[in-house]
């Protein structure tokens, strides 16, 4: 058994339990997944399987080194690796569905969150700003970067306008409310990074990190 999935994250949406409480539900398209590679100690220095996501369906994006790879495999869009409980239950070929999961099993939840291009710090980093009255010229402004004189420089980590977003996040412990799987579908309780659409990990917590 892998100790990850990968899935689509679908959407949002929210229901009711039976005690009238309201859920914020996030709806990810997890599986099914092939496995593309089995890699070994005495191979490659490790132990891992690779598998596929997304079927190609386009024959011109199928390179010769991807045909090679694929041999007698449909080639997919996505490759990634994850570490088995026991290599030697993994083959070639093999298809591993959502049976991994079940109701009420607490998951990490890794994906690239939404990018947002060059902001400045009050969006940045919650800076609270400057007076907005008449007559004031530090509105949005970050204050001071370093020193006059001494040591007369800007040192690494300050906090400043750029980039934001567009970064891997991993959300931690995240409860599955329900595994559909005859649909492929996972309900997962709370947000995870990422536009709908985009491709999520979905991990296993390790068991010495359970509480």
């Amino acid at each position: 058994m892998l100790n990850g999935m990968l899935g689509r994250k679908i959407g949002m949406t929210q229901i009711f339990t039976e005690a009238g409480e309201r859920l914020g539900i996030t709806v990810v398209e997890a599986g099914p997944l092939t496995v593309v590679q089995v890699k070994t100690k005495e191979s490659d220095g490790y132990e891992g399987v690779q598998v596929g996501f997304i079927p190609q369906k386009k024959a011109k994006k199928v390179n010769k080194a991807m045909a090679g790879h694929f041999k007698d495999l449909a080639p997919t869009k996505v490759l990634r690796e994850f570490r088995p409980d026991d290599i030697s239950q993994m083959k070639k070929g093999q298809t591993i569905d959502l049976s991994m999961f079940k109701d009420g099993e607490t998951v990490h939840v890794a994906g690239t969150s939404k990018g947002k291009g060059t902001q400045g710090v009050i969006k940045r980093h919650h800076f609270s700003g400057g007076p907005n009255t008449h007559g004031s010229n530090f509105h949005r402004r970050p204050g001071s970067i370093g020193q006059r004189k001494f040591p007369g420089r800007t040192f690494p980590g300050m906090r400043m306008s750029g980039r934001m977003g567009n970064a891997r996040v991993t959300v931690r412990n995240l409860k599955i409310h329900k595994v559909v799987q005859e649909k492929n579908l996972l309900l997962i309780v709370g947000a995870i990074p990422g536009a709908n659409g985009a491709l999520v990990e979905i991990r296993k917590v390790p068991k010495r990190a359970e509480k």
